[in-house]
């Protein structure tokens, strides 16, 4: 009997030994591969479906060819795993830039005196040769009011901030004021956003500018309430002519007000914009209950996001039709176009503004396969030319708040509508590096289109009742047949 018991020890003690044994060399395992991971900045797989945890295709293409030496200071941020991390990410990128991590303030007065922080203060400083950008948590998110979600904005704030200390010549866009039918203050959010991309970004008076400045990049003009004067035209002209670039956000004019300056410019470019808002039929490419509000996915291959392959939607809102002339007239014009966005082929053209029926009437024309959105290209005198986007809509640009359902959003937050804005203005300033689409830590909105919400409601309502009427017919039959 002791001899057993004393095998029955010797094997629970051999047990247990082999069992903290292989506990040891597991923990060992993991700890060293953690260490050599980090040693060695292994990325992390991002499982998730938006790859929110990853550095996107925007980011390589803008920052994987950088030829400049960057450090990203990390100040006090040690405990900020999801920082760190992110920023390894851009290291793994770009052998030029460099991570520094700083935890002791008091042992660097530099920055404290530059930037006048305590020494507890939790910031980031990106820096190239003599230019620093300092960047604060709270740059790294933003609060959507609408959907009372936050939005991660870290790579894109990392990103502009790398892109803004090492770009030789920031481009100017200029947003001409002074007959706008939107206050400048509805454009803050686009302008903000413009800016964020390394650009400088300003209004501009012609009449007490005297002139469009020959640093301008861009000029961007919005809808207009009244006609520019002849002086305003005239510089508008001058400016085209010695090759400018005009992103025009302009709504159909539906009240019938004379401009003819302003359709005198247009016409230069060999186009015009219809005294009528498009109304959308097919079911996806319109807001649910909305057929004013129509999505339309941007053409394949267009000039502003073909260069990332992406896909873009932008919702306008009342949009007009962009006419263009025949080909011969073009053709004198030195004129040519791409299309960027158009509604579908069931669209049709309302002139009657008042008329609240959704549907289409005899007053209405169809206007299938509508321009919305072009890219026009007008060939000047000798080698220079002109390049003009448009978009037959302004209020899609703004941050006007749109009620959509039972809630309320910027209408510049509908689908793509501010990357279109950006992506247009990196175009015509020829920073197609610049050209992105963020991505936020949540979908910040769900825009349901006519057909989404049939299919929602007949898998509520429609399918629940079928099965049901399907069950009891079988056991009817399956009763009849005992």
């Amino acid at each position: 009997m002791s001899k057993i018991i004393e095998i029955i020890k010797k094997k629970w003690l051999r047990d247990t030994f082999l069992t903290i044994f292989l506990i040891v060399v597991i923990f060992s395992i993991y700890y060293l591969v953690n260490f050599i991971a980090k040693k060695i900045n292994v990325e992390d797989i991002d499982l998730t479906t938006d790859k929110i945890y990853s550095i996107s295709e925007a980011t390589k293409t803008k920052l994987g060819n950088l030829d400049k030496e960057v450090t990203i200071e990390l100040i006090n941020l040690d405990g900020y795993y999801y920082i760190n991390d992110f920023v390894d990410k851009y290291t793994n990128l770009n052998p030029n830039i460099k991570k520094e991590v700083i935890n002791n303030l008091t042992a660097r007065p530099d920055i404290m005196n530059t930037y006048g922080v305590e020494a507890t203060d939790v910031f980031i400083i990106i820096k190239s040769g003599e230019r620093e950008k300092l960047i604060s948590l709270y740059d790294l998110y933003t609060y959507d009011y609408s959907t009372s979600e936050e939005i991660d904005l870290t790579e894109e704030t990392i990103t502009n901030g790398i892109i803004d200390v090492t770009i030789e010549n920031k481009p100017k866009v200029y947003f001409l004021e002074g007959h706008n039918n939107y206050d400048m203050t509805y454009f803050q959010g686009i302008m903000s956003d413009i800016k964020s991309e390394a650009n400088e970004v300003t209004t501009l008076n012609i009449l007490t500018a005297g002139s469009v400045p020959e640093d301008c990049d861009c000029l961007v003009i919005t809808t207009l309430r009244e006609d520019l004067t002849e002086m305003e035209k005239d510089k508008i002209i001058e400016y085209s002519n010695n090759g400018g670039k005009i992103l025009l956000l302009a709504d159909t004019e539906v009240m019938q007000v004379s401009k003819s300056n302003y359709e005198e410019l247009l016409g230069l470019y060999g186009f015009s914009i219809s005294k009528g808002i498009l109304v959308e039929q097919d079911l996806s490419k319109m807001v649910y209950g909305s057929p004013d509000f129509i999505i339309s996915e941007l053409q394949s291959g267009n000039p502003i996001s073909g260069n990332l392959k992406m896909k873009l939607s932008m919702c306008v809102i009342d949009a007009g039709r962009i006419d263009f002339k025949d080909d011969e007239t073009l053709n004198n014009l030195g004129v040519s176009y791409e299309k960027i966005a158009t509604t579908s082929e069931k669209a049709f053209l309302r002139t009657n503004v008042f008329q609240e029926e959704l549907d289409k009437t005899d007053y209405d024309e169809d206007s299938p396969n509508a321009i919305i959105g072009a890219l026009v290209t007008r060939k000047v005198d000798g080698d220079k030319t002109s390049k003009m986007i448009v978009f037959s809509n302004g209020v899609f640009a703004t941050n006007q708040e749109m009620k959509i359902g039972d809630s309320s959003i910027y209408a510049n937050k509908i689908c793509n509508n501010d990357d279109v804005v950006i992506n247009s203005v990196s175009y015509l300033t020829e920073r197609s590096d610049t050209i992105t689409i963020r991505k936020g830590s949540n979908n910040v909105s769900f825009i349901v289109t006519q057909s989404q919400n049939s299919l929602i409601m007949f898998i509520i309502f429609v399918l629940p009742l079928l099965i049901i009427v399907i069950g009891i017919i079988v056991w009817q039959y399956r009763r009849r047949k005992k």
